[in-house]
């Protein structure tokens, strides 16, 4: 009984863990590239139970084996879902989009000071200090390094990355591929952190200038999704009330009457 009781609460908190997950996806609709999250469950693992001490075992059979007890649900990952969101036509220049597969490199400066390339698929740029920069503020990364775009000057960025200022090349965006995306590990939001396991590839996309791409959340998908969860934690909830009430009369009831 008391093991049922674990059971539930485990599975509440795994419940919790999911509708946190299935919220950001839902408050991030609408956010450019951004890309849903989805939580991986997996059975806690089995425990072996052993009859211990049983005085009719055999000798040479003191702890027999009387089968496994699974001790219910919990989470095993969280994973980001990198399909491409729908193009939206903007006409503004400073708006972008990748077509296929790739990402834009962006620096970013931790409240440490310390400095690091991140990755996003967020094309709204703009200037500030007549420099490139995400939607964050952060510089955006040309092969030489964070690009400048001169005041006054009408920005054009072609299908390979090219940045021009009028009719002058000022640098090539710094657009990075992966061979595989799973090995990316959010920060923040639309940020994209490498790991031990990522490799880059080149980049086989292309960029499109005054389009933007949407979030690839299905909000009415996740809106059922939130009332599942939302059902499935009511669920264990109920469960521990029970074994609670049970216990209860079992010690107060059942055990004042001996």
């Amino acid at each position: 009984m008391v093991r049922g009781l674990y059971e539930a609460a485990l599975g509440m908190n795994t419940a919790m863990k999911k509708l946190d997950v299935v919220s950001n996806n839902i408050a991030n609709v609408d956010t450019v590239g951004f890309k849903k999250d989805a939580v991986v469950t997996q059975s806690f693992s089995d425990e072996l139970m052993k009859r211990l001490g049983d005085p009719a075992l055999n000798e040479l059979r003191p702890n027999t084996a009387i089968g496994k007890m699974q001790l219910g649900l919990t989470v095993d990952n969280v994973v980001t879902k990198f399909t491409t969101g729908a193009f939206k036509v903007t006409n503004n220049d400073f708006d972008t989009c990748v077509d296929g597969d790739g990402f834009y490199s962006v620096q970013v400066t931790d409240p440490s000071g310390n400095v690091s390339t991140k990755y996003t698929r967020d094309g709204l740029f703009t200037t500030a200090n007549d420099v490139l920069v995400s939607n964050d503020g952060n510089p955006i990364l040309g092969q030489n390094g964070i690009i400048r775009i001169p005041p006054s000057a009408k920005m054009t960025i072609d299908e390979y990355g090219n940045v021009y200022a009028d009719s002058d090349l000022v640098d090539q965006l710094q657009m990075t591929s992966f061979t595989d995306n799973a090995t990316l590990r959010k920060y923040g939001d639309n940020l994209y952190n490498t790991t031990d396991d990522s490799v880059k590839s080149n980049f086989a996309g292309k960029v499109r200038q005054g389009m933007t791409e949407a979030s690839n959340v299905n909000s009415v998908n996740e809106m059922v999704d939130m009332i599942v969860v939302n059902r499935w934690y009511e669920a264990n909830q109920r469960v521990v009330t029970t074994i609670d009430s049970t216990l209860d009369k079992s010690v107060n009831v059942v055990g004042a009457q001996r």
